[in-house]
């Protein structure tokens, strides 16, 4: 036993995400991939939902809540096909029948829940994060099959079996320490018996069982999450661009792939907006430094990026800048300047972390005791409500201006842990915005300084990101 556990310590964790698993032909790439890793050590997959299929589970939960069964069993019938589909071209015939078996079974627990949520009118949120971790837990299925059927033992595992999380459907956080007893319990056999364990990604559940989500990207996160708790050796996480980039080459023509990120520039440009990892992937892996790759599975030649703990070579100035254009600001501004600023934007902060919102920036007026936050605007109704009511005293007795929302603007970040130290940098970034006619709205930026927030008008935003990253040379 202590031989099979010694071997462990070389494991790889590896996540594919949506693109990756989108098709029969991207499933047995994936496959590849995991068997030619598992021939030199052990390996745990992590799998996403195929591509589009959570938006068609989440709108099939809407067309209940709204009473359209017509268009339920319509999303119902394309779900079907859609998996159906990809397990004829990925399975040998003899695996046909086990597999549409356990397609059907998983289709009919969603369809169950589904007829729930059609005769109450509503979505309950722990009905929602069971019924949306069904993308997931159809793909493990899939991949494991094709797995088992080439030679090599896997098993679909419903991460709900080996992460635990709290209480909050639909932005669960993780209890680590239940989590490893569970992966000791389940994962860390199959391993040692040479089963490929295919993990839903994104998924988890209670310490008494209830299902959970992860939010917005959890599969990434639910690999962190493993791999910190199974004491992996690297995680790889498959996406289907290169590596993180200095900008999004759809804006930046000359942007390039960066070979090494730290830990934290990784997550400030996650956070902000980086199409690569979850804002939280990162956090589980920090206190064990456990290299991150970000590779292409659909350019396997492309080295990737390594996120790591600290860069060695010296780096000066920004590295990296991103962008979000679905974000709304919210300005809060007293009539006069009676009202306590720090209690009144507690309380604000308060009402968003109540309506479960992130925020993703936050600037202040000392004098006028006003305050804005950017955040995303799938948020910013739920948000909304809570601050109306949450500040609902003062608008009331005319202590506060109306509640001004701008859905017009952009957030741009740059990142880099080289700023720190650089004089003059700030300015030469605002005056290069300014040389483009964009006119900056707000700024933030961290006691860390290693990111700074700025915000404009969308119109302006593509403009901006290319003046940045000309003017700090990030191409060169």
């Amino acid at each position: 036993m202590q031989g099979r556990k010694q071997q462990l310590k070389d494991l790889l964790v590896m996540k594919f995400g949506g693109t990756s698993m989108g098709s029969a032909d991207r499933m047995k790439i994936a496959a590849r991939i995991s068997q030619d890793q598992r021939a030199t050590r052990p390996v745990v997959v992590v799998v996403s939902a195929m591509s589009k299929i959570t938006d068609l589970l989440l709108d099939s939960l809407r067309k209940a809540e709204a009473g359209d069964a017509t268009d339920l069993q319509a999303n119902l019938a394309t779900l079907r096909m859609r998996h159906e589909e990809a397990c004829r071209e990925l399975l040998p015939d003899f695996k046909h029948a086990e597999a549409e078996a356990g397609i059907a079974e998983l289709l009919s627990e969603f369809d169950r829940i589904t007829q729930g949520v059609l005769m109450l009118g509503e979505r309950p949120p722990r009905a929602v994060d069971e019924a949306i971790a069904i993308g997931e837990r159809l793909s493990a299925l899939l991949l494991a099959g094709f797995l088992d059927s080439q030679g090599t033992p896997a098993a679909a595992v419903n991460g709900a079996d080996v992460i635990a999380t709290d209480g909050v459907f639909g932005n669960a956080s993780p209890l680590m320490a239940l989590t490893r007893e569970r992966c000791d319990a389940k994962l860390r056999p199959m391993l040692e018996n040479g089963i490929l364990p295919v993990v839903t990604g994104f998924n988890g559940s209670t310490a008494d069982g209830r299902p959970t989500t992860l939010g917005r990207g959890g599969s990434d996160f639910s690999a962190a999450i493993l791999a910190a708790a199974l004491d992996a050796a690297e995680l790889w996480i498959w996406t289907d661009v290169d590596g993180i980039m200095t900008a999004d080459p759809r804006l930046v023509t000359d942007a390039k792939v960066l070979h090494e990120v730290t830990y934290g520039e990784a997550a400030e440009l996650a956070y902000n907006g980086a199409k690569v990892l979850h804002p939280r992937t990162l956090a589980p892996l920090v206190e064990r430094q456990i290299p991150v790759w970000s590779k292409n599975s659909f350019n396997l030649a492309a080295a990737g990026t390594k996120i790591v703990p600290s860069i060695t070579e010296d780096s000066h100035g920004p590295r990296a800048v991103t962008s979000m254009k679905n974000v709304a600001m919210i300005a809060i501004e007293p009539v006069a300047g009676g009202l306590s600023g720090t209690r009144l934007m507690a309380r604000a902060v308060g009402a968003l972390a109540r309506a479960n919102a992130e925020i993703l920036a936050i600037t202040s007026s000392s004098y006028r005791q006003s305050f804005c936050f950017i955040l995303r605007q799938d948020e910013l109704r739920t948000a909304m409500d809570h601050l109306e009511e949450g500040l609902a005293l003062e608008i009331t007795h005319g202590y506060l201006k109306p509640i001004d929302v701008d859905e017009n603007v952009a957030l741009i970040a740059v990142v880099g842990e080289g700023m720190r130290g650089s004089q003059g940098m700030a300015g030469r970034i605002f005056t290069a915005i300014s040389r483009e006619n964009v006119n900056i709205i707000a700024i933030a930026q961290g006691s860390s300084e290693s990111t700074i927030a700025i915000v404009v008008a969308r119109d302006g935003m593509d403009k901006a990101v290319r003046a940045i990253h000309t003017e700090c040379r990030m191409g060169a």
